[in-house]
């Protein structure tokens, strides 16, 4: 089992700048290859970054390439989403993600495994 919490988020100006961490604890954290995903009222939950157990390899959505970064310190079973020149779309509750085995990156919700409960993010104009 695999337990992830979310932090990080809050309300912020467009054009500011929000770093998101997740920990997590249970099984070996490098194991695991770590998403984040967001979900904004009334959409479905969608894809924002990615990464592999060594960060050997990250991807990201068009709509944040850029724009945030994705990066994971696995002594310290943490990854983390630095967000930059935010926008009032990317108002959302983000949610950390992991998934076995850690050297394939998945893109999709339903390849991952293991949920964090989220953490709010708002832009405002």
């Amino acid at each position: 089992q695999v337990r992830l919490v979310e932090s990080g988020g809050g309300l912020v100006q467009a054009g500011g700048s929000l770093r998101l961490s997740c920990v997590s604890s249970g099984r070996p954290f490098s194991n695991y290859v770590m998403g984040w995903f967001r979900q904004a009222p009334g959409k479905e939950r969608e894809f924002v970054a990615g990464i592999t157990w060594n960060g050997g390899r990250t991807d990201y959505a068009d709509s944040v390439k850029g724009r945030s970064t994705i990066s994971r310190d696995n002594p310290k079973n943490s990854v983390f989403l630095q967000m930059d020149s935010l926008k009032p779309e990317d108002t959302a509750v983000y949610y950390c993600a992991a998934n076995f085995p850690g050297h394939i990156l998945k893109t999709r919700a339903n390849e991952y495994t293991y949920w964090g409960p989220g953490t709010q993010v708002t832009v405002s104009s």
